[in-house]
C-alpha cells in the first residue's frame, strides 16, 4: 500500500505556501511605505482556499488542445487572490501603507506559518511513526 502525502498533509502544505506568499507581499508593502503612490496589496487566505477547492473538485485545467497554441510553461496568471488594500488614512503622496498596521499583518502572518509548520511537522512525526510500525 502506498502513501499519498496529498491526502496524508492535508492542507497544511498548501497552507504554508500561501503564508510565505503573503509574508514576501506584506514586506513588499513594508519596504515601500515611503514610496509615492504606491498601493498596499495584501492575499485573502478565503480567496486562495476558494480557489484551490474549485480546481479540486472540477478538475479543469488549462492545457494544450491544438499544437499551434502557445505552452503555458513559464506563464504566470494573476493570482486573484492578491488585492490592493484601501488607504485608512488620508497621505499627501497617495502612498496606502500604513506602517502599523502591515507589522502587525506580518508579525499575525508569522504566527500563522509557525502554527502551520508545527502541524505539518506532527503529520510527518505520524507518518514516521506508522512506518516504523510504533
Amino acid at each position: 500500500m502506498s502513501i499519498s502525502f496529498d491526502k496524508a498533509l492535508g492542507i497544511h502544505e498548501q497552507a504554508l505556501n500561501f503564508r510565505a506568499q503573503r509574508a514576501e507581499v506584506l514586506a513588499n508593502n513594508i519596504a515601500n511605505a515611503d514610496t509615492p503612490n504606491f498601493k498596499a496589496r495584501d492575499l485573502e487566505f478565503s480567496a486562495v482556499l476558494a480557489e484551490q477547492s474549485q480546481q479540486r473538485d472540477s478538475g479543469m485545467r488549462m492545457q494544450r488542445t491544438h499544437e499551434q497554441h502557445f505552452a503555458l510553461e513559464g506563464v504566470e496568471v494573476a493570482d486573484p487572490a492578491l488585492r490592493f488594500r484601501g488607504a485608512m488614512h488620508a497621505s499627501l503622496d497617495q502612498n496606502s501603507v500604513d506602517m502599523q498596521q502591515e507589522q502587525a499583518r506580518y508579525a499575525e502572518n508569522a504566527v500563522q506559518f509557525q502554527a502551520s509548520f508545527t502541524f505539518l511537522n506532527s503529520k510527518f512525526k505520524g507518518l514516521m511513526g506508522a512506518l516504523r510500525g510504533e
